[in-house]
Order: structure tokens, then sequence, then C-alpha cells
């Protein structure tokens, strides 16, 4: 920077670059002020040099910012329960808060909230030694057991096996632990669902372990027990570690979800992730947790111990109050699921005056994944159609291609009825032009 007049100037630098010292050595007339400090340019470090922004997260700011500007917009791309957290639940975490339960607590959470993670896991559980408070590590979200389990197990020169569409963010956590995503796409015919002899297939001698997640996020479809069996039985055969993902498994229409606890021979490479964010409609609150070997979660807390140290308290004692105080809550969880399957119906009902439309039938979750291929001829079809969608019909969706399938849109019903119904019908509108 030059600064003064005429024959005088300053060059202001702290620490010059090799051009900027030729420069001064050059002129009589500059001279350095060591008071200017050069602005230091960011570069990505390698370590995030590829991660891409979450698209779920970026569909729900846009929509945010159009509703801001006073567009009436219906925003189907949300990914949480559209219900109020149950009152006792508030009520518990006002009566932490009066106890003075606001200090740190151990990293790996409060005992009483681990036993009680414990207990609800034993209830499901189907063979092996019970599962203890000491395999149970409570994090902020659902999200954070999943980034620790994969920094914890995965590597340089690991592959994962990612069954796809899959939840844009498994992809990302992969890398970030330097592994290796590999994404294993289901059919149409399956409802986009892989199978073990998929997944057997495209393994090699680097693959270390897969994602799992039932119901599915984006397309709403549930495995079966079979077929859960089948993957879990392989994955034991060949040593892999499953990250089983359940934060819906309470939200399920046709038929209750299978936890991989109820099914697998073993646990010693299973690690079981959930929270309260979905069933609760408890996303704010930040509380999710894993179930793993011992070795695991020792290594798990050790890692979230640098990075995040506990969860928040009061939040703590909330989940405590929606896991032991099981009567109020099953009530709770059974009216919210209820809606979901009341919306649910709606929906595919609406779409039967639209027979080309077709989906991935959603026996959980709240999402229908529609397919758009071949719309307007655009390689990327969910992106053009969400566009398209957004500007003509003023309906927010998330593009397929978030989930590495870029044929197809996802969209929520995680709202009113009457909004899920008047959203997939522009949607259909749209896609057909009826």
């Amino acid at each position: 920077m030059v600064r003064g007049a005429r024959r005088t100037a300053t060059l202001s630098l702290r620490v010059p670059s090799t051009r900027l010292r030729k420069l001064v050595e050059a002129r009589s007339d500059l001279h350095l002020d060591p008071d200017f400090r050069m602005p230091l340019a960011f570069q990505p470090s390698a370590n995030i040099a590829r991660m891409k922004e979450s698209a779920t997260l970026a569909v729900a700011a846009k929509a945010r910012a159009l509703k801001a500007a006073g567009k009436a917009i219906v925003d189907l791309g949300a990914g949480e329960p559209d219900f109020d957290t149950p009152q006792f639940i508030r009520d518990a975490a006002v009566e932490a808060m009066a106890q003075g339960h606001t200090r740190y607590t151990a990293t790996e959470g409060i005992l009483p909230l681990r036993e009680a993670i414990a207990a609800d896991a034993n209830r499901s559980l189907h063979a092996g030694m019970p599962v203890t408070a000491a395999e149970v590590v409570v994090s902020n979200g659902s999200k954070q057991s999943l980034y620790n389990a994969c920094v914890c197990c995965f590597g340089p020169g690991d592959e994962v096996l990612v069954p796809t569409p899959a939840w844009t963010s498994y992809y990302e956590m992969v890398e970030l632990a330097r592994a290796t995503a590999v994404p294993i796409f289901g059919t149409v015919e399956n409802s986009l669902k892989v199978t073990a002899a998929q997944l057997e297939a495209a393994a090699t001698p680097r693959t270390r372990g897969l994602m799992l997640c039932s119901p599915s996020n984006p397309t709403g479809a549930v495995y079966t027990a079979a077929e859960l069996t089948s993957i879990l039985d392989l994955a034991a055969e060949k040593g892999w570690w499953v990250i089983a993902d359940e934060i819906y498994l309470r939200i399920a229409y046709d038929a209750p979800a299978q936890s991989a606890l109820s099914l697998a021979a073993t646990r010693d490479n299973l690690i079981i992730i959930n929270g309260v964010a979905k069933a609760y409609a408890m996303t704010g609150w930040r509380i999710g947790w894993s179930i793993a070997p011992l070795a695991v979660t020792k290594a798990m807390t050790a890692f979230q111990s640098h990075t995040t140290s506990n969860a928040a308290s009061v939040s703590q004692y909330a989940a405590l109050a929606a896991l032991s105080r099981r009567e109020e809550a099953e009530a709770a969880i059974g009216h919210m699921v209820g809606e979901f399957h009341r919306r649910r119906d709606a929906v595919l009902d609406a779409l039967t005056a639209f027979p080309a439309v077709t989906y991935v039938h959603p026996a959980g979750a709240f999402y229908l994944y529609v397919n758009v291929a071949g719309f307007e001829g655009a390689a990327d079809a969910g992106a053009a159609f969400a566009a398209r969608v957004l500007e003509k019909e003023n309906v927010a969706v998330v593009p397929g291609g978030a989930f590495l399938t870029p044929d197809w849109i996802r969209m929520s019903y995680a709202t009113t009825q009457a909004i899920a119904v008047d959203g997939v019908t522009r949607i259909a509108r749209c896609l057909t032009g009826q």
C-alpha cells in the first residue's frame, strides 16, 4: 500500500513478499512501514479441500432467505419434525437448571443417561452380553457420534461402503477421516436399497466397513429383517465395522423397523448411532450417542475430549427424561408418528392423480424420493427440477445429487398435511405439465 503525496510514499509491510522487496529496493521514494500487516490469504487445508457444503442445510437456508424476502415458499426441504418437544421433556430441562445441573459433565455423558440408553438398547438386543453404560458415549447430536466413529475406525487407505443414495454427510465424514467412501447404488426395483451380494461384489482387500441407515434418509425405504441380517452376517464374516445409523428407527409405518441390535449375531463389529432428535422432536437439543465395543468407546471418548468435551448438560437431563419416562414418551412418539403416517398416506393419495410420477415407497422416516430423470434433458435432472419448481411453483426441495443420485429429488412431509399435499401436487404438476 502506497501512501503520502508526490515524492514521498510509504509502503506498509510487516512481512514483505519477494516482489515487494524488489520494488522497495528499486524505488528510493518508498520505504517500509513496520506497523502494516499484510492480509493472510486463506487456502483450505488438505483436510477439507474436497469437502462440500451440506446440500440439505443449503436448501433450508435458501428457503428461509426467500421467505424473509416476502415470497410464499412451500418449504419441503426440512429434515426435522415440525412438532414441539414434548412438555414433560421441556419441564425436565427447567428442573435441571433449577437444580444447578449447568456445569461440565464427564466427556462421555452423565451416568444416568448412559444407563438409560443402555437399558433402552437391551430391549432390542438379540444376542451377546447386555449393553452397559460403559459402552455408551453421549455426543452433541448423532452427527457428531457418526463422525467420531468414522475418525476412530477408519483412516488413510481404508475403503468404506456406503449404500447409495445416502445422507450427504456420510460421504464427507468418511473423507474427513481420510478414508475413501465407496458408493454402492441400490436398484429401483429394490426401493434403492442394496443387498449383501452387491456389497460383497464391491468389496476389496481395503474394505474396512460400511454405513447403514434404516429407515433411510433420503428415500424413506426400510430394510427388512432378512435384508439386514444378510448384510450384518456378511460384515461379521469379513471383519468389517458396521456403523448403523438408527436415528429414524421409531418412525416407521407399514411395520416396525428393525434395529441391528435385534438381528446381529455379534456386537464385536457393530456401532449403533442414535439420538433424540427425530423420535422425540428434539433436533435443537443436540443429543446423540454411540453404542460400541469398549475399545471403540474409549477411543471415541478420548477423541471427543479433544474436540467438544461433553454435550450440553441441561440437554442431557432433558434426554434422560425422554428415555426414562417411558409412558409419557411412548404417548408422544405415538402421536407424532401417527401424524406422519396420515401425512404420508395423504401425499401418496394425492399422487394417484399423477400416475406418471414414480417414487420410492416411503415406509419410514418422513421423506418422499421422487424420480425426475430426463427433466428438460438436463445432465443433473434433480438440480434442474429443483430450480424450476422453486421458480415456477415456489416449492423448495433437495436435489438428489446431494445423495449422489442426480435423477431424483427429496421432499419432506414434516409439515402440516395441507402444506405437504399442496407441495407434492405442485411438484407433480411441474414434473408432468398437467
